[in-house]
Formats: structure tokens, sequence, C-alpha cells
């Protein structure tokens, strides 16, 4: 008991020095919480010497018989839709009877980081349930899947694959019934592989391919007490992004790595229930009031007591990603203390100030280029007008007729506006450029709709790196940027002219703050160092045969998309 006392006390801090540990002072709650560290730790959980501790993580889930649970392999092939892939979404809640229907309701409003696979886990007098299936929120849950998860704590998750293959046992909350806990991850953790290959060699037998399993096999592996102890310590041993919200029989846990990469807020409902997501806009439809965000390297734990508070290691200055204001956060969200709205409107500002021209009408690629696409407008004084629409109601797989349909996949989601287009010299403005394949149709489409001139405007710098942090993009050879220059990139799209947000501006934008975030996929600098690149510079980028092959596909890719223009 001495030596997890002393595990216990090497991590904690309590309420009262929390601005010494803290880079600033943390706001007061609403509502007050006892935040003193426990007296007396709590009854010990048992210490697991198996050798393989948790090999019922996630075997514990109830497949939704909404979903298709047959098939195991979730269709997610969409070559129309050149973007980076949103990470994961996460909410907990704790001290509310109906903790499974508002975690429901907060993965609605989070439903644009992920649309692969949903779960929920609750915990209720000790026993600990879960429901997950692949697809939206609204396949997987239903009035009658809720009713199973009882409970006043409850996290939740909404998923695109980061790491590890789409299969419906890789959809989180994952639930290690062995442990009584639970976990719900966004972010991605470059030292999977090696942590992997380190418990595999102890005897852990893993049960998915996602690097979120390597967390609980850590907590297994900890002989620390109580069981928060080893969630501190399992994180401690972690590298890369992480904002986690883990699930025990009685506690809620909130957790962000060191770097801050990826967004975790917390808020309070107004009977006293505390709420954690990835972003302010789930905490505005189940009517919490945001409070804070969990800080970077900070550990919250939530019980009947309070909430303690915890530091996993002195903390560098923070790294969060930039793409969350260029791509990924709902425009209605607050991100790393700012409104992403604010941020993008700025971005179409610069567009307009730093790459004029002389134009008709200002339009958006929908629905991500739009307030970008306002404040180009704006500055530039030109009206904009919807010259793209989106449908929303494309499934995420098509049958294509026999006879071939030129630019099939971005016809069934977008359609272009003829009237506002036909004679004009029109700026479209988006949000990146990947591949550039995307871009390249959608001029041909305002083309066809009668655009006298179409001028390409990108609220982003180009996109020259990948990013290992819990982003799904592109491999490098496949950036476009990386391999091209601007005025490369404008004649393959065929647009009369291209042009992106310089670096130096974005940065200019941020402020004070500039140095506090991530521009990996804009300068290739990885704030943390990543196996798969450090490997790649030992071996000389690999062998003469993966040289070869890489070089293949470059001249494959310019193949296609020479042919798409014709």
């Amino acid at each position: 008991m001495a030596a997890a006392a002393a595990a216990a006390a090497a991590v904690t801090r309590s309420s009262s020095s929390s601005s010494s540990r803290l880079t600033k002072p943390l706001p007061p709650p609403v509502k007050p919480f006892t935040c003193s560290f426990p007296k007396n730790l709590r009854k010990p959980y048992p210490i697991l010497v198996s050798k393989n501790p948790i090999a019922d993580i996630v075997s514990t889930y109830k497949q939704s018989t909404i979903a298709d649970a047959e098939a195991d392999e979730i269709q997610v092939s969409d070559s129309y839709d050149d973007k980076p892939r949103e990470e994961c979404g996460v909410v907990g809640v704790f001290g509310d009877p109906e903790a499974s229907h508002f975690c429901y309701l907060a993965l609605h409003a989070l439903q644009h980081r992920g649309q692969e696979g949903a779960g929920i886990a609750t915990a209720e007098k000790g026993v600990l349930q879960s429901v997950t299936g692949v697809g939206l929120v609204s396949d997987v849950f239903d009035k009658s899947k809720l009713a199973e998860l009882p409970g006043n704590i409850g996290i939740g998750h909404v998923r695109y694959s980061t790491a590890g293959s789409s299969l419906l046992k890789n959809v989180q909350p994952f639930v290690a019934e062995s442990l009584g806990i639970g976990v719900a991850h966004n972010g991605n953790l470059v030292n999977y592989q090696s942590l992997r290959a380190g418990l595999e060699e102890s005897g852990s037998i893993f049960s998915t391919t996602s690097d979120t399993e390597v967390v609980l096999h850590l907590i297994a592996a900890s002989k620390s007490r109580p069981l928060y102890v080893r969630i501190i310590e399992a994180c401690e041993k972690l590298e890369g992004a992480y904002s986690m919200v883990f699930l025990t029989k009685d506690k809620l846990v909130a957790v962000r790595d060191p770097l801050g990469f990826r967004p975790l807020v917390m808020g309070r409902r107004s009977n006293g229930a505390i709420v954690f997501a990835s972003e302010t806009c789930a905490l505005d439809l189940i009517e919490a009031t945001y409070e804070r965000e969990v800080l970077p390297g900070e550990v919250l734990v939530v019980d009947k007591e309070g909430i303690q508070e915890y530091c996993l290691t002195p903390r560098p200055v923070p790294k969060s990603c930039v793409f969350e204001h260029v791509y990924f956060s709902q425009p209605s969200s607050v991100v790393f203390g700012r409104s992403v709205m604010q941020s993008r409107l700025a971005l179409g500002e610069i567009l307009a100030t730093e790459s004029p021209v002389d134009c008709d009408v200002v339009i958006a690629v929908p629905d991500s280029g739009v307030v970008a696409a306002i404040g180009y407008a704006k500055k530039a004084g030109v009206q904009f007008q919807p010259g793209l629409l989106r449908s929303h109601y494309v499934g995420r797989t098509f049958i294509e007729p026999s006879q071939p349909i030129r630019d099939f996949g971005v016809k069934l989601k977008l359609s272009a506006v003829k009237a506002v287009l036909e004679g004009k010299r029109v700026v479209v403005v988006d949000d990146s450029i990947v591949r550039g394949t995307t871009s390249l149709k959608i001029v041909r489409l305002l083309r066809d709709a009668g655009a006298k001139e179409v001028h390409m405007r990108i609220a982003s710098p180009p996109i020259i790196g990948s990013c290992y942090y819990g982003v799904d993009t592109a491999s490098r050879e496949e950036l476009v940027s990386s391999r091209m220059g601007v005025e490369e990139i404008r004649d393959m799209i065929g647009s009369d002219s291209l042009a992106f947000v310089s670096l130096e501006r974005m940065k200019e934008m941020m402020g004070d703050d500039s140095d506090k975030f991530c521009y990996a996929c804009f300068d290739r600098e990885y704030p943390v160092p990543v196996p798969e690149l450090e490997a790649k510079v030992v071996n000389g980028m690999g062998n003469r045969k993966e040289c070869e092959g890489e070089a293949r596909r470059v001249v494959e890719d310019l193949s296609i998309l020479t042919n798409l223009r014709r």
C-alpha cells in the first residue's frame, strides 16, 4: 500500500496547488467541488497476474441490430471526397441519470468527426455495459438500444479510423470487464507499434488493430492502485496525440496529451452533471455550459466527491492542430480557446488580400469552404452566392450505371447553379487541396455550367506533409503540393488562377498563440518524432525497389489526372 500511495503522490496534485503546476490558473467552476486528494486510498483493485489480463477487451460489446452486424468490414471507399479525414469525436457524462441519452445527443453534434462507427458505454451499480455498431449514430442507436445502457456515468465515441482497419471490433468505446474500465480515444499514438511489440513479448494478446487497445494493456500491466493511478501511469508512456475519456465503475476520467494536439473541453449541465466533449458544439446541444478546456497534459478525475486534477508531465509549449480551425471542427465551436468561425472568416480575408482577382461572384465548395468564402467576398467587396449546392443524402457507396458518366461521384454530391455561374468570372473557395483530383472535377463542373473564368482560392497553405497525430491524410507521395508547384497544380486542375493562404499569414492570424499550434502538414516540422519517418531517413527512403515503386505511382497518378482532363 505504501508503494501505491507513493505512486499516487508522485502524479497527483490538489486543487490548492494547481496554479503552480499549470501554465495558467484554472477558472473556478460554476458550482465549487471538493477537490482535495483523499486521505486514504480506496480498497485496492486486485492485481492481475494472468499473461493475458484483458483478453475480454471489446468482446463484451453488443452488436447493434440496426447496423449490419453480420458484416465485419465497413464500406468506406469514396474516391470522390478528396479531403483529410476527420479523426474521431469523444464525449463523457458524469452525474446524470440519463447519461447514455446525453452521450447519444452529443455524438450527433460530433458526427462530422467520424462516420464509420459509433458506440456508448455506461456504468451502473458497478457493472459496465456497452453498445457499438457501424455507421452513423442514428444507424446504431434507437430507444431500445439506449434502454440497454442505464447509469449516471457514460462515455461515447464516433470513429473514423486513423490506426487500425475498419472492422466492427475496432469500434469504440473499448470495454475490459476484467479491469472494470472503458475508454474512448481521439488521436493517434506514434509509439503504438513499439509499445504493442513490448506488451506482446510480455504475453499480452491483442484483440483489435486499433492503437487505443495498447492503453488498456498498459493499465492492466500496472501494479499501482487505485485504478485511476494506473490510467495516469499508462498515459505517461504514450507518445503522440490523445484526448481520451475513461469510464470506471464509479469515475469518469478525462486525459489530454502534453502537447494538446486534439481538443477536449469541459462543461456542466444545470443539474451539476459534468460533461467532456471534443468540441463545444456538443455542449451546446445538450445545454451544458462551457467552463474550460482540459489543459494539455492534464488528467481530470470526476467522482461523487468532486473533481481531482493531476498533471502528467511538466508541459512544453502546446502544439494544437491548426487544421481543426481550417476544416475539422464545426464553425459554431470554440476550439483551443478560439472561435472556429472567426478563424475561417479571417483566412478568407487573407486570401482576398494576398491573392485578389477581378471577379463577378464568390462561391464556396460546401460545406467547409463556406465561411472562408464569406470572408473573401466581404474583403473583396464582391457578392457571395451559393454557386455549388451539396446533397446531404448521398451514401458512402455508389452504383454507377454501365454507361459511364463523367465526374459521376462529384455530380452526385455537388450541383452547379447555372443561374449564378453562367457568363461570370467566378472565385471558388475551398479549405484545402490534397490530391487535386476533386478540384479538377469541380473546375470542370463550373465550366460546364457556363462559368467564364474559374479562379480557385484555398483557405490554407499547401499540404506537403502527412499527419501522424490523429488525422487520416494521404501519404506524402500522394499529396499533390509535395511534388508540384502552384502553377503546375493550376495547370493540372484547369483553373484560370490558383492561390493558397501563405503559412506566414496564417501564423500572423494566430497572433501571440502562433507558436502553440502544429503546422506539420504545411511545413513537415513534426513536434513529436515519428518512428516511421525516422526509419525512412535511416534507410535512405527505403531500398531501391521501394523507391522505384513510389516513382511509378507518381507517374501513374499524373497519367490518370491527364486522362481526367480530356
